[in-house]
This record gives structure tokens, C-alpha cells and sequence, in this order.
């Protein structure tokens, strides 16, 4: 189960420093990272700046990061767990490694340990028990350690429900007089069924964790998506609004444009014509000034008929 464990957690390892993550951040496409590594690996260098390390999806503008408290918690509790979890995958592996009591210099791993002889051996140092009649009545079984009785140096055989220890038969008749005492065999399978059936519900525990985590990766990827899709359909309405707007504005400029060219142009025709008026004017009072000063009278009578008597209207 320490296996299973260990197993599990490489999920939670940040891509970047292969370690638990530390203030998790999750980014548009899915993946999570430590929000220190994810930040220095996108400032290192403009190549990689917003990618993801893993799926090389590039994010413009750069996302906000913000802390996934979720896996945080999740983080916490694997850090909290990971000294024990240590500590019993030590034992286990401990108990699975019998060394062979027979071999000198470096010591060979054990196949079994003999209840009769109290000894552990390899393939080759327990051959024996196979070849010598006397030998072959001994029982075998697989390698392991061979704890005896402190008070009394034997086999530990027995074990007091009572005192919930193993004992030997010495201690059968002697301080575990009258207790609940099975053979440790007995107790054995009888704790294999309930610990068999703890690990039946260990094991649905997990695999429910497993679909809840699932389902939360899931429903993260789609609030990304959605999120990432909303972003996208704002930015196309509010570009095709802003086209839509210049487009209206350079209509109603060409309008103005064109309105004030034909404002000019009327107010430019009026132009031409009281200027024309205005010379025509000046000339009439000219000729009037002229008749005004002549002394002759006779041509300043005559003059005066061929103006025909101008008057100014």
C-alpha cells in the first residue's frame, strides 16, 4: 500500500522541480505547477515566455495566477503523511529482506526459515534439509524473522488474545495460565480475513478519491474552457462592434466632408458674385464722382442723360 502511495503522489509533483508542489497554480490548458517555478520559466527567456511546459499552449496575455486551494490541501496532507508513509515503507522492506544465517562474508538473501533450527537460509545452505532424512520432518516456511521468547528462548508459537501478544508454549503454562490463547497460526488467518476486508475498503476509498479528483480535474477543464471561450467571444464581439463603429465613423465623416464642399462651394458662388456686384458699384460711383466735379455744365448735363438718371436700388 506504501507502493500504491508513492504511486499516487508523482500526480501531484510539479513538472518543472519534480517535487510536491508548493502553492499550486492551475493554467488555461489544465496543467498545474508550483507558482514560483511556473513564473521564474516563463521570465527566463522570451521563447518561453507563457508557454506551458508540457503541451506548449502559449497564453496571450499572460493568465493571472492564483493559488488552487484545492490541491494545496491535498499537498498539505501528502506532506503531513509522507513521514509515516516513509517510515512503514522502511519496516515493510525490512521484513521482506531475511538474510541467510549460514553465509560468510557478504550475506545472500533468504528462500526460507526452518521452525525446527531457528535459522533462516539461502537456496544453497538449505539444500540440506532436502537431502537428510532427519532434516526433511522440519517445517519450512518462507524467510523470516525468527523471534523467540525472551523469557524462555523458545519458538514464539502462541498468541494470548488476553495479553494480545505472541508466546511461547512456556508461557502457555506458565504466566498466560488461563487466558485466551489460540495458535498464532489461528489468530493469523482470522486477522488476514479483517485486514483483507480493510483493504477491500481502503482500496473503494481510493478509487472514489480517484473519481472525485476526476470529476474536479473535469469540471476544472471545463470552467477553463468555458472561461477561455467566453474570453474569445467578448474579444470577437467588441472587435467586430469596434469595425462596425469605424465604419459608421468614416460614413459620417465622408458625409461631413461632403456637405462642407458643397457649402463652400455655394458660399464661394455668392463670393463671386457680390464681388462682381461690388466692382460694378464701385465703377457707377466713380463715373458719379466724376460728374459731380465737372465745372462744364452743358457736359455734365449731357452725361447726366446718358446715365439715364442711375439710381442706386
Amino acid at each position: 500500500m506504501a507502493e500504491s502511495i508513492f504511486r499516487d503522489q508523482d500526480q501531484y509533483s510539479c513538472s518543472i522541480c519534480l517535487d510536491l508542489m508548493t502553492d499550486p497554480v492551475t493554467i488555461p490548458c489544465g496543467h498545474s505547477y508550483c507558482m514560483t517555478c511556473i513564473k521564474d520559466y516563463w521570465d527566463k527567456d522570451d521563447y518561453r515566455k507563457n508557454n506551458c511546459p508540457q503541451c506548449r499552449q502559449r497564453f496571450l496575455p499572460r493568465p493571472a495566477l492564483n493559488k488552487n486551494t484545492i490541491l494545496a490541501e491535498i499537498m498539505e496532507k501528502l506532506r503531513k503523511n509522507d513521514f509515516q508513509v516513509s517510515s512503514n515503507a522502511t519496516m515493510l522492506a525490512e521484513l521482506e529482506y531475511i538474510e541467510c544465517d549460514f553465509c560468510t562474508g557478504k550475506k545472500v538473501r533468504a528462500v526460507n526459515s526452518c521452525l525446527e533450527c531457528r535459522a533462516s537460509y539461502c537456496e544453497m545452505h538449505l539444500q540440506p534439509h532436502f537431502d537428510f532424512p532427519a532434516l526433511k520432518k522440519h517445517k519450512l516456511v518462507n524467510a523470516t524473522n525468527m523471534l523467540s521468547c525472551p523469557k524462555h528462548d523458545k519458538l514464539l508459537e502462541v498468541f494470548c488474545r488476553t495479553d494480545q501478544n505472541c508466546i511461547c508454549m512456556l508461557c502457555l503454562m506458565d504466566d498466560h495460565k488461563g487466558h485466551d490463547t489460540v495458535s498464532s497460526a489461528t489468530e493469523r488467518d482470522e486477522k488476514q480475513i479483517r485486514l483483507q476486508a480493510d483493504r477491500i475498503k481502503l482500496e473503494e476509498k481510493r478509487k472514489g478519491k480517484e473519481h472525485e479528483l476526476h470529476d474536479l480535474q473535469k469540471d476544472q477543464k471545463t470552467r477553463i474552457d468555458a472561461a477561455q471561450q467566453a474570453v474569445e467571444s467578448t474579444t470577437k464581439a467588441f472587435t467586430a462592434t469596434a469595425d462596425l463603429m469605424k465604419k459608421k465613423c468614416s460614413e459620417i465623416i465622408e458625409k461631413i466632408q461632403a456637405q462642407e464642399k458643397a457649402d463652400l462651394d455655394r458660399l464661394n458662388g455668392l463670393q463671386e458674385q457680390l464681388e462682381l456686384e461690388i466692382a460694378i458699384l464701385r465703377g457707377h460711383e466713380d463715373d458719379l464722382d466724376k460728374l459731380l466735379q465737372t465745372a462744364d455744365n452743358i457736359h455734365f448735363l449731357q452725361v447726366y442723360h446718358c446715365l439715364c438718371l442711375y439710381q442706386i436700388k
